[in-house]
């Protein structure tokens, strides 16, 4: 990689401000910037060169004449530049190549195993994403920022995965470092729920600035946005509702080594070992689905005790946070109104009213796609900021002053 602090001085002063400006896609001349920043155009020129440089933003032929030439208008390039979305599961893997305002060019899934450890698994990302621009016709120059989930805790200002209990050999393993030794661009990596609490937030309430995202699957958690921005907590931690001790778990033992936890009681695991105790041959959530779907009572029971537990430990939350929607994500919820009815039972029998006037508590909108879209609206949302524009335009400086 490229010392930028020795080869390149920092972008002009306001670029990246300016690009915001820009940002919403409508076509300004360099008069109307001007008019906006109180700013002469002849600095206006300097700015928009550097970004015109990045390919975040050019030309447009929109502009209409009032006789003679018409004035030249300038706009954001949606797929000038392309971001990568990846949403890697204990089993599953997906990835999308998508331009700067989430629109999908290509996207792949496969079965993968993330217990292998961070380098095969890593390394399928890497392989996957060059098919994927080869499919479109671009190269790895074209990326600026990747996106990724996966399913543990994660320190997010370093992006790295922090006890993950399902992932052996990621603890403190350097993410972002690893990717960018092949893909010079920059990594942000979260945990699988608060990438799919943004997704969900994006794609299916974006007019929503409160909203609870619970995903209930192998394990159960949730992602908290609150004012419109997701909430990680102090170290990351935050919306981990899966280890909160619930009244009917007693002592059932979970993973983490506690016992009486909601997930240890209410996840696709816990309802299927239920079962089994009833005498049903279920191992996995698809099982359990089966036998709601065949209108099965101990499945229908089973799973509408489980979204009485998760109702006890979201009731609370209504308390702390009042939001405005809880949407449940997550294969367990394909069981439909069976889960939503225990967890509507509780919550609004146990909140206080005014928390629950308005308060709506749904399946998830995003569905299977919400870590996905979650995961590309971090990579733009950071790519697009100010300080990733101004780290853009920085780099291409530094690979310009060293050519």
């Amino acid at each position: 990689m490229v010392d930028l602090t020795r080869t390149a001085a920092s972008p002009p002063v306001g670029t990246s401000e300016l690009f915001q400006i820009l940002r919403d896609g409508v076509p300004r001349t360099r008069a109307e910037l001007a008019a906006l920043t109180g700013l002469a155009r002849s600095t206006i020129g300097v700015r928009l060169d550097a970004l015109t440089d990045v390919g975040l933003v050019g030309p447009v032929d929109t502009a209409a004449s009032t006789g003679g030439r018409p004035p030249a208008q300038v706009a954001l390039k949606p797929r000038a530049r392309l971001v990568i979305a990846a949403d890697l599961g204990a089993s599953h893997g997906r990835v999308a190549v998508t331009d700067l305002v989430a629109a999908p060019l290509a996207t792949r899934e496969a079965r993968i195993d993330i217990a292998a450890g961070p380098v095969p698994t890593l390394t399928w990302l890497v392989e996957t994403i060059d098919d994927l621009l080869d499919e479109v016709g671009r190269a790895r120059d074209d990326v600026i920022a990747i996106g990724i989930g996966v399913p543990g805790p994660v320190e997010f200002s370093t992006g790295r995965p922090a006890n993950p209990p399902i992932m052996p050999g990621w603890d403190g393993f350097d993410v972002p470092g690893w990717l960018r030794t092949h893909i010079a661009a920059h990594v942000l990596v979260d945990n699988d729920v608060n990438i799919a609490a943004l997704g969900e937030r994006e794609h299916g309430w974006p007019d929503v600035d409160h909203l609870l995202f619970v995903k209930v699957a192998t394990g159960i958690g949730s992602g908290i946005v609150s004012d419109g921005e997701l909430q990680r907590g102090a170290q990351g931690t935050a919306g981990d509702i899966g280890h909160v001790r619930v009244s009917s778990a007693g002592d059932v033992p979970c993973h983490c080594g506690n016992t009486g936890c909601l997930e240890a009681v209410a996840s696709g695991p816990a309802i299927a070992r239920r079962l089994r105790g009833k005498g049903h041959d279920v191992h996995t959530s698809a099982d359990v689905l089966d036998l709601v779907n065949r209108s099965d009572l101990d499945a229908i029971q089973a799973v509408r005790q489980a979204g009485r537990d998760i109702g006890e430990v979201l009731a609370t939350c209504v308390s702390l946070m009042n939001p405005s929607v809880i949407a449940l994500g997550g294969s367990i919820t394909q069981a439909g109104e069976h889960l939503l009815a225990g967890v509507r039972e509780v919550v609004y029998s146990r909140s206080m009213p005014l928390a629950t006037e308005h308060l709506v508590i749904a399946q998830s909108r995003a569905g299977s796609h919400a870590a996905l879209q979650g995961a590309a609206a971090l990579a733009i949302g950071y790519a697009l900021s100010p300080a990733g524009v101004d780290e853009l335009v920085t780099f291409a400086e530094g690979r310009q002053l060293v050519s």
